[in-house]
Order: structure tokens, then sequence, then C-alpha cells
């Protein structure tokens, strides 16, 4: 399960990235891009939350420090009401969503194959 939700976790913050690449030339307005992102925030958020916590109540410790620190940031974003977008200032914070989202990208890319060896290392110990 946790390889499909990475998965999952990864084509999504791909496709964040790639609205907001087409936001810097030009190709999509400010509210059509918050719009089709915010849907996906909350969800996303409350998915990788949900994981973090099944990591930890079945007691697979590594994979619940891996993810750890990314359900740390988005609970500062939270709590900070930093997690969904602003038409008004996206222009202005494009560069920093961007970079978020590549660390993202790179963090369930790394996730995915960290789960994807505990998974295969399981399997030979059976």
């Amino acid at each position: 399960m946790s390889l499909l939700l990475c998965g999952g976790f990864m084509c999504l913050s791909i496709w964040q990235v790639i609205n907001f690449v087409d936001m810097e030339a030009d190709y999509m307005n400010p509210i059509e891009l918050c719009q089709s992102l915010n849907a996906w925030v909350v969800p996303e958020v409350m998915a990788h939350g949900t994981l973090t916590l099944l990591f930890l109540l079945t007691g697979e410790w590594a994979c619940f420090l891996v993810n750890v620190p990314l359900l740390a940031w988005n609970g500062y974003k939270i709590s900070q009401k930093r997690h969904l977008y602003d038409p008004t200032v996206v222009f202005r914070h494009l560069s920093e969503y961007k970079r978020e989202g590549f660390i993202k990208v790179g963090f369930f890319f790394f996730s995915f194959f960290f789960y994807l060896y505990c998974m295969i290392s399981s399997l030979i110990e059976a």
C-alpha cells in the first residue's frame, strides 16, 4: 500500500511542478492554478499523515522516521495557514512553490525506493 500511495504522491508532486511551470510560462492564469492545486492539498496531507500514522502503529520505525520531516513541514504550513495557494500572491512565491515541489518529488522518489527495498528485504527474510 505504501508503494502505491508513494507513487501517487510522486505523480501529484510532478503534476504540481508542471502546473507551476505552466504558470511561469503564462499558459495558465493564477485563479485556475490555485483552484486546481488547492483541491489536492488537504487530501495529500491527510493521506500522508495517515500513512505515517500506520507506519507508527505497525512498528515500521524506519519508514515512520523517514516520513516525520515531511509530516512536520506539512503541520507547520497548516499551523501558519500557508497550506493553500492564494491567486493574489502566487506570482511572487512561484520560485518557492517550484522549489518545494521539486523537493517533494525527490522525497517521494527516495521514499518509493526505500519502501521497495523494505518490501524486498522482508520477502527475503520470510
